[in-house]
């Protein structure tokens, strides 16, 4: 697998929760009362491990 493909990957999955996290913000109710910490951690953790397959791949590019 590519580099470059394991970083799109990884920055759409957060993009992805982003845009739920988003939209359950904008709605309200009992879906994001619900969702709304969940969707937080998930890209928190997202982010952490695209952050990391970033740095990997720059650091196995010398």
């Amino acid at each position: 697998m590519s580099g470059n493909l394991l970083v799109g990957i990884a920055a759409g999955a957060v993009f992805l929760v982003l845009c739920v996290g988003l939209y359950s913000l904008f709605r309200g109710g009992d879906f994001a009362r619900s969702h709304s910490n969940r969707l937080m951690r998930l890209r928190i953790l997202l982010q952490f491990i695209a952050i990391l397959i970033i740095m990997t791949v720059l650091y196995f590019r010398g």
